[in-house]
């Protein structure tokens, strides 16, 4: 659920979307492989504006009007990546990511006088595909009584994609065919995708606890796509989060053994709305719900549901009314884990 306010008007919208897809398997004792799917972006809106004669901001050499406005589509990354344990505290791992997808926009003015008016009509599209490479290294190091640590960082390149750009205008009345306004748009220039610097470190206590810091930085103000010139900035972000569970092999309690979660994260969005960066923060919290317990034995991972809430506002700073937008956001995922590939001894 989305609500949004510019200080004397709001709008409620909501929806429901599909978060990601992945699927990990070993290949032998210190190598795994995993690939999915995941969006990047979601291009659907619908915004519909009526201005009537009583209006405060009713132009009487415009008369009355109603605009349209809408999107659809979006940008999905498919991933193929592995992993190595090079020694028994490092391993690295590296992704292949393939972006892929189209965003479509319209916009539609239609007036009352269609006699002395003319009504317009525009529509965009964007088709974009391009190839990047994650890499990452992580160490982890134990203490007494099963305390650890763990300190990771990773890269993402940019992506260089080919893309297609079309836009197309049309107005027209009631004493003529339709015209086109402007020259019809076909652009297959080059975009630029930025790359991505993260990093984090964890510290806890093993089927006990977890307590999390990490920093994410992306240049999106050296990003390169049609329409993004003068709107884009750098991002920063950082996320803290922590999980505790009473006691993960507890026999007579269901609650001991479900993992309890907090998170909150600060930073920026990489849009720039008249001259202000968009500031974001928010606050979240979760649980890891154990299945039906499969295994006998205390060291065996269990298949859970996870179910989480968050809250995130986004507002523009130094601007002299402020935009908000509030997020309220309800996510349910799986996690499955079973012996597939699972050596047995004796058939």
């Amino acid at each position: 659920m989305n609500i949004v306010t510019d200080g004397t008007n709001s709008d409620l919208s909501e929806d429901l979307n599909f978060d990601h897809f992945m699927i990990g398997f070993p290949i032998s004792k210190r190598w795994g492989v995993a690939l999915g799917l995941i969006p990047v972006s979601n291009g659907y809106f619908k915004i519909a504006e009526y201005m009537y004669e009583d209006d405060p901001l009713y132009d009487e050499t415009v008369g009355e009007y109603v605009s349209y406005h809408g999107g659809s589509g979006g940008f999905t990354n498919f991933f193929l990546g592995t992993g190595l344990n090079i020694t028994k505290n490092l391993s690295a791992g590296v992704n292949m990511s393939i972006l892929f997808g189209s965003l479509r926009r319209y916009n539609e003015y239609v007036f009352s006088d269609y006699y002395y008016t003319f009504q317009t009509n525009t529509t965009e599209k964007l088709q974009m595909t391009g190839i990047g490479f994650d890499a990452g290294l992580q160490y982890t190091t134990s203490f007494k009584n099963d305390y650890f640590l763990n300190i990771g960082a990773s890269f993402s390149s940019g992506k260089n994609c080919k893309t297609n750009y079309e836009s197309f205008g049309t107005r027209y009345n009631i004493y003529s065919s339709p015209d086109t306004l402007g020259i019809p748009i076909n652009d297959t220039t080059k975009a630029h995708l930025p790359g991505t610097i993260r990093a984090g470190v964890a510290f806890g206590k093993k089927n006990k606890f977890m307590a999390s810091v990490d920093y994410v930085f992306s240049k999106w103000a050296d990003a390169e796509f049609p329409g993004s010139a003068g709107y884009l900035t750098n991002t920063q972000t950082l996320l803290l989060g922590a999980e505790y569970t009473p006691d993960r092999m507890s026999n007579y309690s269901y609650l001991k053994r479900i993992d309890y979660r907090v998170g909150a994260h600060i930073g920026n969005n990489y849009l720039i709305i008249n001259d202000n960066k968009v500031n974001e923060y928010g606050v979240s919290i979760g649980f890891g719900i154990p299945m039906k317990r499969r295994y006998a034995s205390p060291s065996a991972f269990y298949s859970k549901f996870n179910f989480f809430a968050d809250y995130t506002r986004k507002s523009l700073s130094g601007a002299p009314f402020t935009h908000k937008e509030n997020y309220y956001t309800i996510g349910l995922s799986l996690n499955l884990y079973d012996n597939w590939f699972f050596k047995r001894k004796y058939d």
